[in-house]
Protein backbone atom coordinates (compact mmCIF):
# COMPACT_ATOMS: atom_id res chain seq x y z
CA UNK A 1 0.00 0.00 0.00
CA UNK A 2 1.35 3.44 -0.67
CA UNK A 3 2.64 5.96 1.97
CA UNK A 4 3.39 9.40 0.69
CA UNK A 5 1.96 11.48 -1.74
CA UNK A 6 4.70 10.72 -4.60
CA UNK A 7 3.95 7.23 -4.59
CA UNK A 8 0.20 7.89 -4.65
CA UNK A 9 0.63 9.87 -7.55
CA UNK A 10 1.15 7.22 -9.59
CA UNK A 11 -1.44 5.15 -8.74
CA UNK A 12 -4.27 6.95 -11.11
CA UNK A 13 -1.67 6.65 -13.98
CA UNK A 14 -3.64 4.32 -15.83
CA UNK A 15 -7.13 1.78 -15.02
CA UNK A 16 -4.36 -1.23 -13.99
CA UNK A 17 -2.68 0.77 -11.62
CA UNK A 18 -5.54 1.96 -9.98
CA UNK A 19 -7.53 -1.38 -9.97
CA UNK A 20 -4.44 -2.78 -8.47
CA UNK A 21 -4.33 -0.18 -5.93
CA UNK A 22 -8.28 0.00 -5.26
CA UNK A 23 -8.24 -4.07 -4.85
CA UNK A 24 -4.96 -4.10 -2.96
CA UNK A 25 -6.54 -1.98 0.37
CA UNK A 26 -7.36 -3.90 3.48
CA UNK A 27 -10.26 -5.88 3.31
CA UNK A 28 -12.87 -4.31 5.79
CA UNK A 29 -13.87 -6.95 8.62
CA UNK A 30 -17.52 -6.80 8.25
CA UNK A 31 -18.08 -8.27 11.73
CA UNK A 32 -15.57 -6.59 13.40
CA UNK A 33 -16.77 -2.81 11.96
CA UNK A 34 -20.35 -4.12 13.09
CA UNK A 35 -19.25 -4.95 16.41
CA UNK A 36 -17.15 -1.82 16.79
CA UNK A 37 -19.60 0.56 15.72
CA UNK A 38 -22.51 -1.07 18.28
CA UNK A 39 -19.45 -0.56 21.15
CA UNK A 40 -19.44 2.62 20.44
CA UNK A 41 -22.95 3.41 20.69
CA UNK A 42 -23.09 2.03 24.05
CA UNK A 43 -21.14 4.68 24.88
CA UNK A 44 -22.95 7.43 27.61
CA UNK A 45 -22.28 11.24 27.61
CA UNK A 46 -23.96 13.25 30.77
CA UNK A 47 -24.41 16.37 31.44
CA UNK A 48 -21.77 18.87 30.46
CA UNK A 49 -20.70 17.01 28.16
CA UNK A 50 -23.84 16.58 26.67
CA UNK A 51 -24.58 19.71 26.31
CA UNK A 52 -21.55 20.17 24.42
CA UNK A 53 -21.53 17.19 22.10
CA UNK A 54 -25.40 18.82 21.22
CA UNK A 55 -24.24 22.09 20.66
CA UNK A 56 -21.49 20.27 18.22
CA UNK A 57 -23.96 18.63 16.29
CA UNK A 58 -26.12 21.69 15.76
CA UNK A 59 -23.24 23.40 14.45
CA UNK A 60 -22.55 20.53 11.92
CA UNK A 61 -25.56 20.18 10.92
CA UNK A 62 -26.13 20.79 6.72
CA UNK A 63 -30.16 21.86 7.22
CA UNK A 64 -31.30 20.16 3.74
CA UNK A 65 -34.24 20.49 1.90
CA UNK A 66 -34.02 18.73 -1.38
CA UNK A 67 -37.72 18.05 -2.91
CA UNK A 68 -40.11 18.72 -5.90
CA UNK A 69 -42.23 21.08 -3.74
CA UNK A 70 -39.35 23.09 -2.79
CA UNK A 71 -40.17 27.12 -2.98
CA UNK A 72 -38.43 30.16 -2.19
CA UNK A 73 -40.05 30.82 1.19
CA UNK A 74 -39.31 27.57 2.57
CA UNK A 75 -35.94 28.01 1.57
CA UNK A 76 -35.94 31.89 3.06
CA UNK A 77 -37.37 30.17 6.04
CA UNK A 78 -34.83 28.01 6.37
CA UNK A 79 -32.24 30.36 6.10
CA UNK A 80 -33.57 31.86 9.35
CA UNK A 81 -33.32 29.02 10.81
CA UNK A 82 -30.21 27.90 10.03
CA UNK A 83 -28.91 31.09 11.32
CA UNK A 84 -30.98 31.22 14.44
CA UNK A 85 -31.92 27.48 15.27
CA UNK A 86 -33.92 28.60 18.51
CA UNK A 87 -34.77 32.28 17.63
CA UNK A 88 -35.72 32.39 21.99
CA UNK A 89 -31.95 31.29 22.77
CA UNK A 90 -28.78 33.29 21.06
CA UNK A 91 -26.64 30.43 22.43
CA UNK A 92 -28.18 27.82 20.13
CA UNK A 93 -25.07 28.40 17.53
CA UNK A 94 -25.78 28.67 14.04
CA UNK A 95 -25.90 25.57 11.59
CA UNK A 96 -22.98 24.81 9.30
CA UNK A 97 -24.58 24.92 5.71
CA UNK A 98 -27.93 24.86 3.88
CA UNK A 99 -28.55 22.65 1.11
CA UNK A 100 -30.61 23.25 -1.50
CA UNK A 101 -30.75 22.30 -5.50
CA UNK A 102 -28.77 24.82 -7.77
CA UNK A 103 -31.90 26.72 -8.98
CA UNK A 104 -32.36 27.68 -5.48
CA UNK A 105 -28.88 28.14 -4.29
CA UNK A 106 -29.34 32.40 -4.82
CA UNK A 107 -32.22 32.55 -2.79
CA UNK A 108 -30.27 30.56 -0.05
CA UNK A 109 -27.71 32.90 -0.72
CA UNK A 110 -29.39 35.37 0.43
CA UNK A 111 -31.09 34.06 3.19
CA UNK A 112 -28.33 33.47 5.20
CA UNK A 113 -25.80 36.79 4.09
CA UNK A 114 -23.72 37.54 7.15
CA UNK A 115 -24.49 34.83 9.02
CA UNK A 116 -21.66 32.45 8.87
CA UNK A 117 -23.84 30.16 7.39
CA UNK A 118 -22.06 28.53 4.03
CA UNK A 119 -24.29 27.38 1.04
CA UNK A 120 -24.53 23.78 -0.15
CA UNK A 121 -26.30 22.54 -3.33
CA UNK A 122 -26.34 19.34 -4.55
CA UNK A 123 -25.27 18.71 -8.74
CA UNK A 124 -24.37 15.89 -11.07
CA UNK A 125 -27.96 15.16 -11.89
CA UNK A 126 -28.69 14.45 -8.13
CA UNK A 127 -29.63 11.75 -7.23
CA UNK A 128 -29.73 8.91 -9.91
CA UNK A 129 -25.94 10.95 -11.58
CA UNK A 130 -27.23 9.63 -14.39
CA UNK A 131 -26.42 12.18 -16.96
CA UNK A 132 -23.54 12.86 -19.55
CA UNK A 133 -20.58 14.50 -18.18
CA UNK A 134 -20.95 17.57 -20.10
CA UNK A 135 -24.76 17.73 -18.50
CA UNK A 136 -23.29 17.48 -15.05
CA UNK A 137 -20.35 19.89 -15.12
CA UNK A 138 -23.02 22.49 -16.09
CA UNK A 139 -24.93 21.74 -13.51
CA UNK A 140 -21.99 22.36 -11.43
CA UNK A 141 -20.95 25.78 -12.77
CA UNK A 142 -24.79 26.86 -12.29
CA UNK A 143 -24.42 25.96 -8.62
CA UNK A 144 -21.28 28.30 -8.09
CA UNK A 145 -22.34 30.87 -10.41
CA UNK A 146 -25.30 31.20 -8.42
CA UNK A 147 -23.05 31.57 -5.42
CA UNK A 148 -22.73 27.67 -3.78
CA UNK A 149 -19.58 27.51 -1.28
CA UNK A 150 -20.27 24.05 -1.31
CA UNK A 151 -21.12 21.35 -4.00
CA UNK A 152 -22.44 18.01 -3.44
CA UNK A 153 -22.18 15.63 -6.15
CA UNK A 154 -22.68 12.07 -7.34
CA UNK A 155 -20.72 9.64 -8.28
CA UNK A 156 -22.18 7.46 -11.18
CA UNK A 157 -22.56 3.86 -8.96
CA UNK A 158 -23.19 1.68 -12.03
CA UNK A 159 -19.36 2.67 -13.65
CA UNK A 160 -17.46 1.88 -9.57
CA UNK A 161 -19.86 -1.42 -9.57
CA UNK A 162 -18.56 -2.40 -13.13
CA UNK A 163 -15.06 -1.62 -12.38
CA UNK A 164 -14.97 1.26 -14.26
CA UNK A 165 -12.92 3.17 -11.88
CA UNK A 166 -10.81 5.44 -13.87
CA UNK A 167 -14.58 6.65 -15.42
CA UNK A 168 -15.25 7.84 -12.22
CA UNK A 169 -11.97 9.45 -10.82
CA UNK A 170 -11.99 11.27 -14.17
CA UNK A 171 -15.79 12.76 -13.62
CA UNK A 172 -15.20 13.39 -9.46
CA UNK A 173 -11.93 15.36 -10.56
CA UNK A 174 -13.43 17.28 -13.57
CA UNK A 175 -16.01 18.08 -11.33
CA UNK A 176 -13.50 19.28 -8.36
CA UNK A 177 -11.97 21.75 -11.30
CA UNK A 178 -15.37 23.18 -12.02
CA UNK A 179 -16.03 23.79 -8.52
CA UNK A 180 -13.10 26.14 -8.17
CA UNK A 181 -13.22 27.55 -4.88
CA UNK A 182 -16.05 25.99 -3.59
CA UNK A 183 -15.52 22.55 -1.62
CA UNK A 184 -16.30 19.78 -2.92
CA UNK A 185 -18.41 16.55 -1.23
CA UNK A 186 -18.58 13.46 -2.93
CA UNK A 187 -21.99 11.32 -2.45
CA UNK A 188 -20.79 7.66 -2.68
CA UNK A 189 -24.14 6.45 -2.15
CA UNK A 190 -23.09 3.55 -0.04
CA UNK A 191 -26.57 1.89 0.48
CA UNK A 192 -25.96 0.83 -3.55
CA UNK A 193 -22.36 0.06 -2.66
CA UNK A 194 -23.37 -3.26 -1.35
CA UNK A 195 -19.95 -4.50 0.66
CA UNK A 196 -17.67 -2.39 2.79
CA UNK A 197 -15.07 -3.15 0.71
CA UNK A 198 -16.45 -1.28 -1.67
CA UNK A 199 -16.90 1.56 0.60
CA UNK A 200 -13.27 1.84 1.41
CA UNK A 201 -12.70 1.75 -2.10
CA UNK A 202 -15.18 4.72 -3.29
CA UNK A 203 -13.95 6.53 -0.44
CA UNK A 204 -9.99 6.32 -1.89
CA UNK A 205 -11.48 6.59 -5.35
CA UNK A 206 -12.97 9.90 -4.33
CA UNK A 207 -9.80 11.03 -2.21
CA UNK A 208 -7.77 10.81 -4.95
CA UNK A 209 -9.80 12.28 -7.82
CA UNK A 210 -9.59 15.35 -5.01
CA UNK A 211 -12.72 14.94 -3.18
CA UNK A 212 -13.10 17.54 0.10
CA UNK A 213 -15.35 15.45 2.21
CA UNK A 214 -16.53 11.97 1.01
CA UNK A 215 -20.34 11.98 2.30
CA UNK A 216 -22.29 8.74 2.88
CA UNK A 217 -26.00 8.95 0.52
CA UNK A 218 -28.36 11.11 -1.38
CA UNK A 219 -31.12 10.49 1.79
CA UNK A 220 -32.71 8.94 -1.14
CA UNK A 221 -31.84 5.60 -1.20
CA UNK A 222 -32.09 2.95 1.87
CA UNK A 223 -30.22 2.29 3.87
CA UNK A 224 -28.47 5.67 3.85
CA UNK A 225 -26.07 6.77 6.95
CA UNK A 226 -25.35 3.99 9.19
CA UNK A 227 -22.68 3.99 12.19
CA UNK A 228 -20.74 1.23 10.75
CA UNK A 229 -20.56 2.94 7.11
CA UNK A 230 -19.16 6.13 8.81
CA UNK A 231 -16.84 4.21 10.52
CA UNK A 232 -15.08 3.20 7.64
CA UNK A 233 -15.47 6.27 5.97
CA UNK A 234 -13.27 7.80 8.98
CA UNK A 235 -10.87 4.95 9.12
CA UNK A 236 -10.60 6.06 5.63
CA UNK A 237 -9.74 9.91 6.08
CA UNK A 238 -8.00 8.86 8.60
CA UNK A 239 -5.66 6.75 7.16
CA UNK A 240 -5.46 9.12 3.44
CA UNK A 241 -3.95 12.01 5.75
CA UNK A 242 -1.50 9.05 7.15
CA UNK A 243 -0.32 8.98 3.10
CA UNK A 244 -0.26 12.27 2.13
CA UNK A 245 -0.97 14.60 4.56
CA UNK A 246 -4.04 15.71 3.26
CA UNK A 247 -7.20 16.00 5.67
CA UNK A 248 -10.64 15.25 4.22
CA UNK A 249 -13.80 15.27 5.68
CA UNK A 250 -16.71 13.06 6.17
CA UNK A 251 -20.24 13.57 5.78
CA UNK A 252 -23.08 11.16 7.14
CA UNK A 253 -26.41 12.04 5.30
CA UNK A 254 -29.92 10.30 5.37
CA UNK A 255 -32.18 8.72 8.08
CA UNK A 256 -30.18 10.54 10.91
CA UNK A 257 -32.86 11.97 13.19
CA UNK A 258 -32.13 11.39 16.66
CA UNK A 259 -29.80 13.69 19.19
CA UNK A 260 -28.91 10.33 20.68
CA UNK A 261 -27.64 8.91 17.19
CA UNK A 262 -26.18 12.20 16.76
CA UNK A 263 -23.78 11.96 19.40
CA UNK A 264 -23.07 8.16 19.00
CA UNK A 265 -21.79 9.56 15.48
CA UNK A 266 -19.66 12.42 17.73
CA UNK A 267 -18.25 9.60 19.68
CA UNK A 268 -17.26 7.37 16.76
CA UNK A 269 -15.55 10.30 15.03
CA UNK A 270 -13.66 10.67 17.85
CA UNK A 271 -12.89 7.33 18.42
CA UNK A 272 -12.00 6.62 15.53
CA UNK A 273 -10.53 9.96 13.49
CA UNK A 274 -9.87 11.46 16.42
CA UNK A 275 -10.76 15.03 17.64
CA UNK A 276 -8.71 16.67 14.76
CA UNK A 277 -12.44 15.67 13.09
CA UNK A 278 -14.50 17.48 15.41
CA UNK A 279 -15.33 20.46 13.64
CA UNK A 280 -17.88 21.66 11.41
CA UNK A 281 -14.48 21.87 9.04
CA UNK A 282 -14.37 18.30 8.81
CA UNK A 283 -17.39 16.62 10.04
CA UNK A 284 -20.98 17.04 8.92
CA UNK A 285 -24.93 15.96 9.00
CA UNK A 286 -26.87 15.98 6.27
CA UNK A 287 -30.52 16.33 7.75
CA UNK A 288 -33.78 17.81 8.04
CA UNK A 289 -35.36 16.56 10.90
CA UNK A 290 -32.58 15.99 13.25
CA UNK A 291 -32.16 19.79 13.80
CA UNK A 292 -35.43 19.89 16.15
CA UNK A 293 -34.08 16.83 18.08
CA UNK A 294 -31.22 18.25 19.08
CA UNK A 295 -33.21 21.44 19.93
CA UNK A 296 -35.44 19.15 22.10
CA UNK A 297 -32.69 18.02 24.21
CA UNK A 298 -30.84 20.88 24.50
CA UNK A 299 -33.99 23.16 26.01
CA UNK A 300 -34.28 19.41 28.00
CA UNK A 301 -31.13 19.71 29.40
CA UNK A 302 -31.80 23.33 30.41
CA UNK A 303 -35.10 23.31 31.70
CA UNK A 304 -35.81 19.98 32.84
CA UNK A 305 -38.33 19.52 30.57
CA UNK A 306 -39.32 18.87 27.10
CA UNK A 307 -40.94 21.00 24.83
CA UNK A 308 -43.78 20.28 22.62
CA UNK A 309 -42.88 18.62 19.35
CA UNK A 310 -44.79 21.47 17.76
CA UNK A 311 -42.49 24.29 19.62
CA UNK A 312 -39.90 24.39 16.61
CA UNK A 313 -40.73 25.20 13.26
CA UNK A 314 -41.32 21.80 11.27
CA UNK A 315 -38.98 21.35 8.40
Amino acid sequence: MATSTDALSDVTASASSLRRFLHGLPGVDQVGAEERAARLATRSIKTTAKRFALDLAVSMVDLTTLEGQDTPGKVRALGAKAQRPDPTDPTVPHVAALCVYPDLVATAKAAVAGGGVRVASVATAFPSGRAALDVKLADVAYAVREGADEVDMVIDRGAFLAGDYVTVHDQIAAVKQACGDAHLKVILETGELATYDNVRRASWLAMLAGADFVKTSTGKVSPAATLPVTLVLLEAVRDFRAATGRQVGVKAAGGIRAAKDAIRYLVTVNETAGEDWLTPEWFRFGASSLLNDLLMQRRKLATGRYSGTDYFTLD
